[in-house]
């Protein structure tokens, strides 16, 4: 397939139809829609929760001390604005593909790939944290119950501070998640929520126990780094607010996206930040500040000296075994989604949009995403991620925000099943908040991420504008969205280069 005659400029700001778009020759239309309101705020609670409480407190607590229950407030005002932006878009954009779509429709294919390359970062870094996360507390569990865990050599990267050859749990739990991914969306999705109440109620069990042993005076000295060091713990929380962006890429496998999309997001964010807030201050009431330092399984370890003996902590590091595994879980089912979509945009090689016809999953994805998260995980310290992963989220929640925007100015008419309250204040704080955060993270994860990015652009100008969908010599008009009015199907000019 040969792009048409259409200059660089054109092809780069030419936009996806909202409804009906064109998809790429040899990519699957869609998936199939299985999953409920219910089910998806799971998804999105089930991606969030654990992520910033089971582990990162280790990480965000010596860089703000007892002000981190200011970083939490913080991250989670910010991705309260950017999610009430989300819950619009994906009700007027009701696709997999999460930000990357919405990018696509309302941006134009430039930043779109831009964004893909943000959520990729975001995604397959999230995946394997969180998998490093899970492996230390399968060590305190294996340790409680036997007297020791795995060998050194077997549960840590080569170049973390106590290094090893490979983190092997890591891989293993990735490598189990994507058995369960190719098996089907539907049981995925209802294995992730038995998953989530088993945590809720661990976590619920821990601040009851660590309230037992609350100490104000813990919180004395409650900023000494002041804004500098709560600013920077904002931007390492932030990574755990990717569950709310995970909700919006499972759009194609939604029943009734337009009214379930919005609810599950609202939802999922009110839960998470109570939780959040709550685990942070019983924590810190708890265990001073700066025992939280290089501390792993931070939570059990608390309950461990609370209560004088292991049972407690056994049981928590139990709960995190099993429920952090569904943070992995959504995770990586939101990088195969989004992969799918840029297939079936043509802007990837079609086999990332095949869907198998038995699951109705996009196996190929799966399978490629696995492998490349799996080398991440068993070979790159923890301390290393979790910034990667707040300055992608952080650009796509921008950009989500400042879509609303532009969406609401050009598409004034598009059916929509939600709208952004004090419209166009939200939005613009919603920016504003997460560009506070952006800009306190690490000068290394803003180099690191540019190349990233640099990298993927490269890829688009070399290979994917020539086989956009949106060429007019390829693709197919898409389904439309069941319940939603058709809009007309808008097709790049083809006048010749000048």
């Amino acid at each position: 397939m040969t792009a048409p005659s259409i200059n660089l400029t054109q092809q780069m700001l030419r936009r996806r139809p909202v409804l009906g778009a064109p998809v790429a020759d040899g990519a699957s239309e869609q998936l199939k829609r299985t999953i409920g309101t219910f089910q998806l705020t799971m998804f999105g609670v089930g991606s969030t929760v654990g992520t910033g409480i089971f582990f990162v407190l280790s990480v965000a607590v010596p860089e703000a001390d007892p002000g981190v229950v200011v970083s939490f407030v913080i991250a989670g005002v910010a991705a309260g604005l950017a999610v009430i932006c989300y819950a619009k878009l994906a009700s007027a954009v009701p696709v997999s593909g999460s930000t990357y779509s919405y990018a696509y429709t309302t941006l134009g294919e430039l930043v779109a790939m831009g964004v893909a390359a943000c959520l990729l970062l975001e995604y397959g870094v999230a995946t394997a944290s969180v998998a490093v996360g899970w492996s230390q507390y399968v060590d305190k569990l294996l340790y409680n119950f036997f007297g020791h865990g795995l060998p050194q050599a077997l549960s840590a990267a080569p170049w973390d501070s106590n290094p090893g050859l490979v983190n092997l749990p890591a891989i293993v739990l990735v490598g189990l998640c994507a058995l369960l991914l190719i098996r089907g969306a539907s049981e995925s999705a209802t294995v992730n929520t038995v998953m989530v109440l088993i945590k809720l109620g661990v976590l619920l069990m821990f601040v009851v126990i660590a309230f037992t042993a609350f100490d104000a005076d813990r919180f004395a000295e409650f900023a000494p780094y002041g804004g500098a060091g709560i600013s920077v713990a904002a931007g390492t929380i932030f990574f755990s607010y990717i569950g709310m962006d995970a909700v919006s890429t499972a759009g194609d496998e939604v029943k009734n996206p337009q009214k379930t999309m919005p609810r599950a997001l609202i939802a999922a964010l009110l839960t998470v930040t109570a939780v959040y807030i709550l685990v942070a201050v019983a924590a810190l009431g708890a265990q001073s500040w700066t025992d939280f330092q290089n501390q792993e399984a931070g939570l059990a370890a608390i309950l461990d000296h609370v209560t004088g003996a292991n049972y407690w902590g056994t049981v928590l590091a139990a709960g995190a075994v099993v429920s952090i595994f569904s943070v992995t879980l959504v995770t990586l089912y939101g990088q195969t989604r989004i992969l799918f979509a840029m297939g079936r945009d043509g802007l990837l090689p079609s086999m990332f949009a095949k869907v198998d016809a038995r699951s109705m999953t996009p196996v190929n994805n799966t399978i490629v995403a696995a492998v490349v998260i799996s080398f991440m995980a068993g070979f790159i310290p923890l301390t290393y991620l979790a910034d990667m992963v707040s300055i992608g989220t952080l650009v796509a929640f921008i950009v989500v925000s400042l879509g609303v925007i532009i969406l609401r100015v050009r598409e004034p008419e598009l059916p929509r099943g939600f709208k952004v309250p004090g419209y166009p204040v939200t939005p613009v704080l919603a920016i504003l908040a997460c560009t506070y955060i952006l800009f306190s993270l690490h000068w290394y994860t803003w180099l690191a991420f540019s190349g990233w990015v640099v990298v993927v652009l490269v890829f688009y100008f070399a290979w994917g504008r020539h086989y956009s969908a949106l060429n007019d010599r390829g693709g197919r008009a898409g389904p439309a969205v069941p319940g939603v009015e058709d809009v007309e199907i808008i097709r790049p000019p083809t006048e010749d280069a000048s």
